[in-house]
This record gives C-alpha cells, sequence and structure tokens, in this order.
C-alpha cells in the first residue's frame, strides 16, 4: 500500500527521476515556461516552488541550497537576482498550468507550465452578466412613473 507516499514515479528510477526533474526545473527557470505533460507539471510545481521560495529567502544557505539542484550557475544567479525579489510580496503559488490538448504520438495530455507574472490575471472563465442598455432603463423608469 501506498500509504503517505507523495509523487509520482514516471517508470523511471530515482536517479533518472531527479535528474528529469532537475533538467526541468532548470529549464523552467530559464526560459520561465515550458510544454510537457499533465502529471509531470504537477510533481514539477513542488520543485520550482521551492526553488523559488529559495530566491526569496537569498542567503548563502539558500543559494548553495538552489546549486545543490539546479546545475547551470547562470540559471542560479537569475533564481536570487530576478526571480527571488519579483515574487517577494507573494506567499505562494508561483506556477499556472495551462491545458494544452493532446500529443500526436501517443494522446498524452499536454500542458505548458509557466512562471506568474505579478499583476497579470489569467482570464475569469465563465458567463458574463448582461448589463442592461440605458435605453431600456430610461423607458423602464418611465413607464413605472
Amino acid at each position: 500500500m501506498r500509504h503517505q507516499k507523495s509523487g509520482r514515479k514516471f517508470s523511471r528510477t530515482s536517479s533518472h527521476r531527479v535528474a528529469m526533474f532537475r533538467n526541468m526545473v532548470t529549464s523552467i527557470l530559464e526560459h520561465e515556461r515550458i510544454y510537457t505533460t499533465i502529471p509531470r507539471a504537477k510533481d514539477l510545481r513542488r520543485w520550482v516552488d521551492w526553488m523559488i521560495t529559495l530566491g526569496k529567502r537569498g542567503d548563502l544557505h539558500a543559494r548553495r541550497q538552489a546549486l545543490d539542484v539546479v546545475k547551470d550557475k547562470a540559471v542560479v544567479y537569475k533564481l536570487f537576482s530576478e526571480l527571488g525579489p519579483r515574487y517577494e510580496t507573494r506567499p505562494g503559488g508561483y506556477t499556472r498550468i495551462t491545458k494544452m490538448g493532446f500529443r500526436h504520438g501517443d494522446a498524452a495530455a499536454m500542458c505548458l507550465i509557466e512562471l506568474i507574472v505579478e499583476g497579470a490575471r489569467p482570464p475569469v472563465k465563465g458567463r458574463k452578466k448582461k448589463e442592461k442598455a440605458p435605453e431600456e432603463t430610461q423607458a423602464g423608469a418611465a413607464a413605472a412613473a
């Protein structure tokens, strides 16, 4: 039984899985968006949120912890100089997953995982309420009077 076991195995050994997520974290921090499958993106969120939290802390120990995961020094520099200060006031939730359809080869559900830009809001889904035209309100008020 898998009680209290978090994360997916993705049919890989643990070393291969860790290497895959290190590469994906490096890519998303470098390019700020990547295209991948939905289960990978959902597991990747934990890694990216952890790295940005380290970037917000900004001390030497956090930098060394980030270098333990992200092997590219330029990306770690970007994490601590740009991304950490960008999300300084945000308490969490630094990524957005947008479903993009299905892959042609095996019909796997694909998505775009990207870093949220501060101040930008995603469009609200759903129906908008119809507002009454000014003519209708005036005609209704005249009929009532």
